[in-house]
């Protein structure tokens, strides 16, 4: 089992795959290889490719093996964008807790790990993957509109604290724009897009504008 582990990619931002009572070391590793394979199925290949056959011949396991973890693909979803998302919380809790770091800073820092981060492969090709499937799949549009939610939290709380001036509804407005505004950039200056070589100019501008927003914003 470990050599098929490290047969899988770690990408930049890791999974953080979640304990189940009960659970077992063992099970535990399992588990992980079966999410890192098929994030990396779903990654290369598309989310129509990630079956549970396909996850399972790949993870080098039988397929009643596989089912055992996962009963079906969207158990397997589910847990996938779980552990992609709260991989991204403890990074924008570093940031958040950084010791004498002023908001503005750590404005500056959340919003740069994020643009940085579109320039993967791994955040060009599964997010969009991911929203598309939203279109279709009630479960998906309802987990990845729980997940935006925690993952912009840390983001309302540096605007929280740099304009509590602000009614609670604006903020949490201002916080989804410039998440938004991010997001987009996937599409044009993500991995291998077009303007990917543009991106270092695109942070600084973004960045910036954000600071600049958050700061004079009046309703």
């Amino acid at each position: 089992m470990k050599n098929q582990m490290d047969s899988v990619p770690r990408l930049v931002t890791d999974l953080i795959v979640p304990e189940r009572e009960g659970g077992y070391l063992k099970g535990q590793e399992t588990r992980e290889l079966i999410l890192r394979t098929a994030l990396n199925i779903l990654i290369e290949h598309g989310y129509p490719a990630m079956s549970m056959r396909r996850v399972a011949t790949a993870c080098g396991m039988k397929f009643g093996n596989l089912t055992y973890h996962y009963r079906s693909r969207e158990d397997l979803v589910r847990e996938l964008l779980e552990a992609v998302i709260r991989s991204y919380e403890v990074e924008f809790t570093a940031i958040a807790h950084m010791p004498g770091a002023s908001p503005e800073d750590r404005l500056r820092r959340v919003c740069l790990f994020i643009l940085e981060d579109i320039r993967t492969k791994k955040t060009t090709h599964l997010f969009p993957e991911i929203w598309a499937l939203s279109n279709h799949e009630p479960f998906v549009f309802d987990l990845m509109h729980a997940l935006y939610v925690r993952a912009r939290a840390p983001l309302r709380a540096i605007i929280d604290e740099m304009r509590p001036d602000l009614p609670p509804d604006v903020r949490e407005d201002v916080a989804l724009f410039i998440s938004a505004s991010m997001e987009g950039m996937t599409v044009f200056a993500g991995h291998g897009k077009p303007f990917e070589p543009r991106m270092p100019s695109i942070e600084h501008i973004a960045v910036q504008s954000f600071l600049d927003l958050v700061r004079t914003y009046r309703p």
